[in-house]
């Protein structure tokens, strides 16, 4: 039987790779976007990776929007299987040069999203007792970094939600499960949409990673949702057990940091997707302009899924290394 997957943002970057990659292994994927032409395109990806794509244009700041998505998706494609929250929005700037309407819009779509897309998933999943419901997270939803104060807040604010949660569906023995992927920098066309005023062009910080590295982590996490959370990449693990043991010395190294790292020597572009879609008329795709500068490539990700293997290879290298000290004596 196919799976039916829903996935937000899917008209570009993680959302869209992901997407393809459920339409690989022939899912039926819902595309929830506000973009036409970003929607179109997405479309045509995931049928020619084989699989069934439905287009439905939504503002996920709307619960309204999202559960008639969600009635549409079950309508048409049939019991939503996967759930992945990916949609979100930003702004580039200091915390005191952003408008409060655009902050409460930023927390609205990137926070209020996931909330309204993991209450639509519950209600239809929970009478069933069978579902995954994804969280596209980010390291920053463990370290708030320079000039995304709205976007660090919104993915610390569904670290919090999905902990909580979790929690919930446990002690109800419920067999719906919930789990949070949490990427790096990521090559995604956010960087050439988002609201910026900052004199250069942004940047993810690099290291660098391709959108599909994401994409198959969000598919890995939709098959083995029990484990509560995942991190991406090196440098997403390197910054999560940094500032569990030195926050203080983050917040100097970022105040020194942070600002240059995460822009370009070239100009801004004014292009905004805050408050209408960017590829409403021009398609994205899911890469941004950085290919040349990123991996489509994380053993961190490989390590991740191969704890067992690692840890009996580990404890059998550790044995060995006994035995031949023993031998020696």
């Amino acid at each position: 039987m196919q799976q039916v997957v829903v996935v937000t943002g899917a008209s570009g970057g993680i959302g869209r790779a992901s997407a393809v990659a459920f339409g690989r292994r022939g899912a039926k994927v819902a595309l929830l976007a506000r973009g036409e032409t970003g929607l179109a395109a997405a479309v045509r990806d995931v049928e020619d990776a084989g699989g069934t794509a439905l287009p439905i244009e939504v503002d996920v700041a709307d619960h309204h929007q999202v559960e008639a998505a969600a009635d549409r998706v079950e309508s048409e494609l049939g019991p939503i299987d996967v759930w992945v929250n990916v949609a979100f929005s930003s702004v580039f700037a200091p915390f005191t040069e952003i408008e409060p309407d655009e902050f409460a819009r930023v927390t609205e779509v990137t926070y209020l999203g996931y909330v309204y897309g993991t209450r639509a998933a519950l209600d239809r999943m929970k009478p069933r007792n069978h579902g995954a419901i994804v969280q596209v997270g980010s390291a920053l939803a463990y370290r708030g970094i320079p000039l995304q104060s709205a976007y660090c807040g919104a993915k610390h604010a569904i670290q919090g939600f999905h902990d909580s949660l979790r929690c919930e569906l446990l002690h109800d023995r419920s067999r719906v499960r919930v789990t949070m992927v949490q990427m790096p920098a990521v090559n995604t066309p956010q960087f050439s949409w988002v609201l910026s005023r900052l004199p250069k062009h942004p940047q993810p910080v690099p290291p660098i990673f391709e959108p599909e590295v994401a994409a198959d982590a969000v598919v890995y996490a939709a098959d083995h949702p029990r484990r509560r959370e995942y991190l991406v990449g090196a440098p997403t693990t390197a910054t999560v057990v940094a500032n569990k043991f030195v926050p203080g010395l983050l917040d100097h190294y970022l105040a020194r940091t942070g600002y240059k790292s995460q822009q370009t020597d070239d100009p801004v572009e004014h292009t905004a997707n805050l408050w209408a879609p960017a590829d409403e008329d021009r398609d994205y795709g899911a890469h941004g302009i950085f290919d040349d500068r990123s991996t489509s490539r994380s053993y961190q990700v490989w390590a991740s899924r191969h704890r067992g293997l690692i840890g009996a290879a580990t404890a059998g290298a550790a044995a060995l290394t006994m035995y031949l000290a023993r031998g020696r004596r």
